[in-house]
């Protein structure tokens, strides 16, 4: 199984299902590293843990510190954009992103500045001002860092692709992960050059979303879990190209070598890979992990994309 080599974008390692409680209740202890046994076992060989608040920052920069192949983000989700204003401080608290962006990057473990975007989905979190005037803030980061942006963009692509099109010469690359966009939204995002695609099971549930998916090119696009959520399902239209299963069992009957029913982890990004091979007609799979794993790397990992990687897309044929 592990003959392929991802890299998962996206993991909410600060879960509290990772610690084993599920709304609000406590099933099992904490598991990240079962969770990443099988990971690595699937093939995937580095894991960005995603940051979305301050606090949450930290813990992702802390977990990150636990293994070589963890790197992660730093940034305010637009959920949860208040927390500028409700520090009391907001330029101080931007302050405190920046040193802990900075001491990321000393330590090799920050690699970009994100989870930051606009939300229109759930605007009962956070108004679409405050969200507007913060996600704008945070390209001062990218900057200030020299880092690439990871993007949240939901029900929000005019507002969005404005921000992003004003701020374009103040981030020099990034992904717009977790896409749920119409086929326009798709079109809009890839006319900004150095812009990728971030897909996972959210991405992928209608046969609308297949077709949406088909048009964004492999060499535009990223993959990720956005564990614990955006499981592919059974209901989901692609479920038929998954090849690979994993031993589940309910969290109530904790197994540490089975997943959790119900809870995505990274070693199912092997099953989004699938599926983006699957509904793009695309056979080598193996092939398509290489475009993905060096399109991830050149944006994330540029000062030590392996010449491995470089060496197997140089002997190989373009997927279209």
């Amino acid at each position: 199984m592990a003959a392929v080599r991802m890299i998962d974008i996206a993991v909410n390692f600060t879960d509290n299902m990772f610690k084993g409680v599920y709304n609000g209740k406590h099933y099992h202890l904490a598991d990240i590293p079962a969770v990443l046994t099988r990971a690595w076992s699937a093939g995937v060989e580095r894991i960005v843990v995603t940051g979305g608040s301050l606090e949450e920052s930290r813990e992702a920069l802390a977990i990150s510190e636990t293994d070589g192949r963890l790197f992660c983000t730093v940034g305010v989700h637009p959920t949860r954009c208040r927390e500028f204003d409700e520090s009391g401080d907001p330029e101080q608290h931007f302050q405190a992103l920046l040193s802990l962006a900075k001491e990321g990057i000393e330590k090799g473990k920050v690699v970009a500045i994100g989870e930051c975007g606009l939300d229109y989905d759930r605007l009962q979190f956070c108004p679409s001002e405050i969200q507007k005037k913060y996600f704008e803030k945070q390209f001062e980061l990218a900057d200030a860092m020299k880092l690439p942006m990871f993007l949240h963009m939901r029900a929000a692509a005019e507002d969005f692709c404005e921000i992003l099109a004003r701020n374009k010469e103040r981030f020099r690359s990034g992904v717009v992960h977790s896409f749920t966009g119409s086929a326009e939204d798709r079109d809009k995002l890839l006319s900004f050059n150095d812009l990728f695609i971030g897909v996972n099971g959210c991405s992928l549930k209608t046969a609308e979303n297949l077709d949406v998916v088909r048009g964004i090119p492999v060499e535009r696009m990223m993959i990720e879990t956005d564990s614990p959520y955006c499981e592919i399902k059974n209901t989901h239209a692609g479920i038929n190209f998954i090849k690979s299963l994993w031993p589940s069992k309910k969290k109530d009957k904790y197994d540490q070598n089975c997943i959790v029913k119900g809870r995505n982890e990274p070693c199912l990004v092997r099953q989004v890979l699938e599926v983006v091979a699957g509904c793009k007609g695309i056979v080598d799979v193996h092939q398509l992990s290489k475009t993905l794993y060096h399109n991830t790397g050149r944006v994330f990992f540029p000062h030590d994309l392996d010449s491995m990687a470089d060496a197997l897309l140089t002997d190989s044929h373009d997927i279209q």
